[in-house]
């Protein structure tokens, strides 16, 4: 799940991300376009914290500097920001690297560079991606084919959109919205993972 501050409105960021845990959460990413450094570092310190409790991930969106202080997990990075290159020789194996992806082409770049994982999409429209084209269900399967890394689905997925994304072949989903501003977010926490879950049982089982 992405804890996106400007998704958030008036919530704040650790009782919903705690919210998210409790419902099922498997890892946590942490991002916010405008936030200072300061105040991004102290909230990523006290999801860090958090994530440890529940023994989750914790991802960093975009600032290298804070995933490494904080000590998260990963950090996340998008087309503009710093090649994998130069992030892999920064942080070493201290950090999983993710990439942002809205191609195939884009997906199998990354892997290439040594991306850990990417994210693709976005899937539907979406006001967190206002300046993208939705990549459409098709992406998911073309990147399911090509990919021997593990990626994630992103970009206006909810409840309703689920199932075609998990029939498109995603077997991983990101959502900022469909959690962040669910009137009960442990309630949709909890309703994502066992739609994920029963996906993947009656994968297992075909």
């Amino acid at each position: 799940m992405i804890v996106d501050a400007q998704a958030l409105g008036s919530r704040e960021a650790l009782p919903v991300a705690e919210a998210a845990l409790r419902g099922g959460a498997d890892c946590i990413q942490w991002r916010d376009k405008a936030g200072c450094d300061r105040d991004f570092l102290s909230a990523a310190c006290a999801l860090r914290r958090l994530t440890r409790r529940f023994r989750r991930l914790l991802v960093v969106n975009d600032r290298i500097a804070v995933a490494l202080l904080c000590g998260a997990d990963a950090v996340h990075l998008g087309q503009e920001d710093l090649p994998l290159k130069r992030a892999r020789a920064w942080v070493g194996r201290k950090l999983l690297i993710g990439r942002s992806t809205h191609s195939l082409a884009q997906a199998r770049q990354a892997q290439r560079e040594g991306a850990d994982y990417v994210g693709v999409g976005p899937v539907f429209s979406t006001p967190t991606k206002p300046d993208y084209r939705p990549a459409g269900l098709s992406l998911l399967g073309q990147v399911q084919k090509a990919l021997r890394i593990p990626w994630v689905a992103i970009g206006g997925i909810d409840l309703k959109t689920l199932p075609a994304v998990l029939s498109a072949g995603a077997s991983r989903v990101a959502v900022v919205r469909a959690v962040c501003q669910a009137p009960d977010p442990q309630r949709a926490a909890r309703a994502f993972q066992k739609a994920l879950d029963h996906h993947l049982r009656t994968q297992g089982e075909s």
